[in-house]
């Protein structure tokens, strides 16, 4: 397999010393003021609240899942369908060498290692809400970099309307593929307005630290604003379509699963209410938002968009 070197970068898109340095000195911040919180709190608990002040959490009460549960309670179903089986199963993935194979409506096709592909582009740490269509939430600081980043450098021609996202097909280190319960492999995608919008993210990492097996090691996408399946973990190929890509879950179940997958309260999931959710580690439900929060954000995407059909 050839694998290619990155497309040639531009000074002006390297991180700066500077920058760099100082994102090493937030971590370890954010590691001291962990170390300084009082009461019988776990490390990762500690510094799940030094990292809401740092980094800055929307709400009050968006605190960050503890690093446990985050860790321990996924949806991959590529390691089985349980919540627990990721975590069981997943940790003989291997992620390197990896390499992601870059094709359709862009210049810079090509297969390439990861390291190289990401290498420059600037790593931003973001607090996110994270909403199932389970109606289970959480709140997940990431590490990563911008989509639209990646895209830009990737130089998309103006034919490409669509981003396509598909999941490593490996069977053997993978056992949930073995069974018939997905046309794998998985598949997502997003309109480029969307996969443009700065907050989509490519992460690598949650919590300061290299992104676990069981969350989508060594790359996967995060749209804060979207249902969790949109979330295609374990990334090897990125595509550039002129037309909507199927994918995974349309495919599976249309009536349940919509392209778009916009969190949105009025639109209920066939068989529950999607209305209300419960934030991992607490009794009650809340109210679920629009958009998952961030409709001042992304609402002007869908503008004229009908979400009750379009969902």
């Amino acid at each position: 397999m050839l694998i290619r070197r990155a497309p040639d970068i531009p000074s002006s898109e390297i991180t700066p010393e500077s920058a760099y340095l100082g994102r090493r000195a937030w971590l370890a911040a954010a590691g001291v003021a962990a170390g300084t919180i009082a009461g019988a709190l776990t490390p990762h608990e500690a510094w799940a609240r030094a990292a809401a002040r740092v980094l800055g959490a929307r709400r009050d009460d968006d605190r960050p899942t503890p690093y446990e549960v985050v860790t321990s309670y996924n949806n991959f179903y590529e390691f089985g369908t349980d919540k627990d089986s990721p975590k069981e199963l997943a940790g003989s993935l291997r992620t390197r060498p990896w390499t992601v194979a870059v094709d359709g409506e862009c210049r810079k096709t090509g297969v390439y290692d990861l390291d190289v592909l990401l290498k420059g582009l600037p790593v931003v740490d973001r607090v996110y809400r994270f909403r199932c269509v389970e109606a289970w939430s959480m709140v997940v600081p990431w590490n990563g970099i911008e989509l639209g980043q990646l895209i830009r450098r990737l130089e998309p021609t103006s034919r490409a309307k669509y981003v396509e996202l598909t999941t490593l097909l490996d069977p053997k280190q993978m056992p949930g593929q073995r069974r018939g319960i997905l046309d794998w492999p998985y598949v997502e995608g997003l309109r480029m307005d969307e996969a443009m919008h700065p907050l989509t993210l490519l992460a690598t990492g949650i919590y300061g630290k290299p992104i676990p097996n069981q969350n989508g090691a060594p790359l996967r996408l995060v749209v804060p604003w979207k249902y969790g399946f949109k979330g295609v973990k374990s990334i090897v190929r990125i595509r550039f379509t002129e037309t909507q890509p199927p994918t995974t879950w349309a495919l599976a179940a249309p009536d349940e699963y919509g392209f778009f997958a916009n969190v949105n309260p009025e639109v209920d999931h066939p068989r529950w209410s999607q209305a209300r959710e419960r934030r991992l580690g607490e009794f009650t439900r809340r109210k679920t938002l629009p958009f998952n929060g961030y409709a001042d954000q992304v609402a002007s995407l869908y503008r004229g968009l009908d979400l009750r059909v379009n969902f």
